[in-house]
C-alpha cells in the first residue's frame, strides 16, 4: 500500500523537489491536508499524524522537520528521509509606499516575483504560478520570457511563508495574479487554494482569495465547480476581437464572446461577481468608443471593472494613457451603470510591472 500511495505521488508532476544531491523528494507544503492523511495510513501510522504535521507547518512555522517534537524519532527520520520543507529563498526586495517586491530563487535557479501590498482592509499579497508566460499579452513584461515550466505548489505556498516570516505580519489576503497564467497551471492551482484557505493550514478566508486568468474557458468551467467560494478575475483589456487579437493571442483561441458566454454561466452558477482587469493603453484601448462598446459587452453582468494605469518599461512600446482619457473612461462606464474604480497606483519608485524586477536580476530587460 505504502509503494502505491509513494508511487502516485511521485508520478503527480507537482509532488517534488530536489534535495542538494540533485535527487528527487516530496515537500511537505506540496501535500493537501488529505492527502498526508493518506500518506500517514500508508504507512501504517495514524491519520491524526497530518493534523500534527499540519499545525507545526502552518502554526509554529518550523524550519526542519527535526523540529516536530511530539513525533516519535523513527517517523521523524522517516520523514526527513522522505521529505523537505522550504525551497525558496530571497533574493532581492525594493520597498515603496504601502508596498514591497520579493525576488525569490528556487531550487532549480530560477527566479519568480511576489508583491506585498498594504491596504486598510489587510495585507495582500499577489503570487506567481508559473516561471515565464506562454499566454504572450503583448503589454505584459511577465509574458516576454516563455514559460519555463510551472510552480509546484509549495513553490506558491512558500512565497506566502516567506514574506509573512520576513516583514513580520500575517497576509489575509492573496490574489495569484503574478508572473504566469494560473489555469495554465491549474492542477497545482487547486491544492494551492486548497491549503491556503484550509482551518488548519494558512486560513485564509475563499472571499480574500482572487484567481486572475486571461480567459482559458475550459478551466473556468472546471473551476465554477471547486468547492470554495474564491473570487474569480478575468484579465479582458479589450472591448471588442479585433483589438483584443491584436494585444492578446489567447483571443485567437477562445473568442471574447465565447468568453462573456462562459462567464454568464459562471455567474448564474456561483451567484459571485466576476472582476473584470482592464489596462488602460494610450491610443489602443482608451477612448470614448471602447469605453462604450465595454459597457455594452457587460451589460447586466454582474461584475466589477477594475482600471489600471500602464506601468511603462523601458522596451514595450505600449504608454500609459493620460489621466484626462483614464478618467473620461470611467466616468463612461459610470453613466452607462457599470461597477467601476481606477486601481491605486503602487510602485512608483521601484520595479513596478510585474516581471520587472525579475527581467533587471536576469539581464535581459
Amino acid at each position: 500500500m505504502f509503494d502505491i500511495i509513494l508511487r502516485n505521488l511521485f508520478e503527480n508532476s507537482r509532488i517534488f523537489s530536489y534535495n542538494k544531491d540533485g535527487c528527487e523528494i516530496m515537500n511537505l507544503y506540496d501535500l493537501t491536508i488529505e492527502e498526508l492523511e493518506d500518506y500517514f495510513v500508508g504507512i501504517g501510522d495514524k491519520k491524526y499524524r497530518a493534523t500534527q504535521v499540519y499545525e507545526w507547518l502552518y502554526r509554529k512555522r518550523i524550519h526542519a522537520i527535526s523540529e516536530m517534537t511530539n513525533l516519535k524519532k523513527e517517523l521523524l527520520a522517516h520523514l526527513e528521509e522522505k521529505f523537505t520543507l522550504h525551497t525558496i529563498s530571497l533574493v532581492e526586495q525594493q520597498e515603496d509606499v504601502d508596498v514591497r517586491k520579493f525576488l525569490f530563487r528556487l531550487m532549480d535557479g530560477e527566479v519568480v516575483e511576489a508583491v506585498l501590498m498594504r491596504h486598510v482592509y489587510g495585507n495582500s499579497v499577489c503570487v506567481s504560478s508559473q516561471v515565464g508566460c506562454n499566454m504572450g499579452c503583448k503589454f505584459c513584461e511577465s509574458g516576454r520570457r516563455k514559460k519555463v515550466r510551472n510552480l509546484k505548489t509549495h513553490e506558491m505556498v512558500e512565497q506566502i511563508l516567506l514574506i509573512e516570516e520576513i516583514v513580520g505580519v500575517r497576509i489575509s489576503h492573496v490574489v495569484v495574479m503574478g508572473i504566469g497564467e494560473p489555469f495554465d497551471n491549474y492542477e497545482n492551482l487547486v491544492s494551492f487554494l486548497h491549503i491556503i484557505n484550509y482551518a488548519k493550514g494558512l486560513a485564509i478566508g475563499s472571499r480574500h482569495i482572487t484567481v486572475s486568468t486571461c480567459g482559458i474557458i475550459p478551466k473556468i468551467q472546471e473551476f465554477m465547480h471547486l468547492p470554495y467560494q474564491v473570487n474569480l478575475a478575468i484579465s479582458l483589456h479589450a472591448p471588442n476581437n479585433q483589438i483584443r487579437d491584436a494585444i492578446m493571442p489567447i483571443n485567437k483561441v477562445y473568442k471574447l464572446e465565447d468568453l462573456i458566454k462562459i462567464l454568464k454561466e459562471y455567474i448564474a452558477f456561483t451567484n459571485r461577481r466576476v472582476t473584470f482587469e482592464y489596462v488602460l493603453l494610450k491610443g489602443v484601448n482608451d477612448s470614448s468608443l471602447c469605453a462604450e462598446e465595454l459597457a455594452n459587452l457587460l451589460h447586466g453582468m454582474n461584475c466589477y471593472v477594475n482600471l489600471i494605469p500602464y506601468n511603462e518599461t523601458s522596451h514595450i512600446a505600449f504608454e500609459r494613457s493620460d489621466e484626462i482619457s483614464i478618467h473620461n473612461f470611467q466616468d463612461t462606464l459610470k453613466k452607462r451603470g457599470i461597477n467601476v474604480t481606477i486601481r491605486k497606483e503602487y510602485g512608483g519608485k521601484i520595479s513596478a510591472a510585474c516581471g520587472q524586477l525579475r527581467s533587471k536580476k536576469e539581464g535581459y530587460e
